[in-house]
């Protein structure tokens, strides 16, 4: 595990969220849902990228090539977000997947581990934008003892070897917010940008 407290400085910060909000005029935010259960997520989300994660009752967890909803193809990962996969990730190919997690002032993301892909050399890197966010993160099982910090606006956290499969989830959202304002993307206090490889790379 790599954290980069304040790799996005304000302008960087600014300047992804600008694209993260054309992004998500052309794919709006959808509420997950549990799988069996079809219990809702605490967070709505999009994706960008040639697959978008997603999760219902019927099919479950999975990726996609279209959005859930209006049927199009997800918009391109922005290039701020290539870019930092170039420097931190020591990955051969490119992200395929670039999950937009939408935090209301109460959402949580319970425990769990990112195991929906086939390549898990390839690590899971993710963004923070908005308000702190209290992460929790332990071992590969999970009764495995956690320890927890904030993540702030602007840090970058990379889970790669043998923290790739670690369980880990965000506990609270703190009032605590970085120098962006996310007040035009309704009861959203954070965003969670996080990059995935799906598949191998040939």
């Amino acid at each position: 595990m790599q954290h980069l407290p304040g790799y996005f400085d304000a302008a960087g910060q600014q300047a992804l969220l600008d694209d993260i909000q054309k992004a998500l005029q052309l794919a709006p935010p959808f509420t997950p849902r549990m799988p069996r259960t079809g219990k809702p997520f605490s967070v709505r989300m999009s994706n960008c990228g040639p697959l978008g994660w997603m999760s219902d009752k019927e099919r479950g967890y999975r990726y996609e090539p279209r959005h859930p909803e209006t049927g199009n193809p997800w918009p391109q990962i922005p290039r701020a977000l290539l870019d930092l996969w170039a420097e931190v990730a020591d990955y051969p190919a490119l992200p395929e997947a670039c999950l937009v997690n939408l935090y209301g002032p109460k959402a949580r993301m319970g425990l769990h581990r990112d195991e929906d892909e086939e390549d898990f050399s390839a690590p899971v890197v993710s963004v923070s934008l908005g308000c702190t966010a209290r992460f929790r993160i332990g071992g590969k099982a999970r009764k495995d003892p956690t320890r927890s910090f904030d993540l702030l606006s602007g840090d970058v956290l990379v889970l790669g070897g043998d923290d790739r499969l670690a369980f880990h989830g965000v506990d609270r959202i703190k009032a605590e917010s970085g120098p962006i304002d996310l007040s035009q993307i309704p009861y959203c206090a954070r965003i969670n940008l996080t990059l995935r490889r799906v598949t191998k790379a040939l």
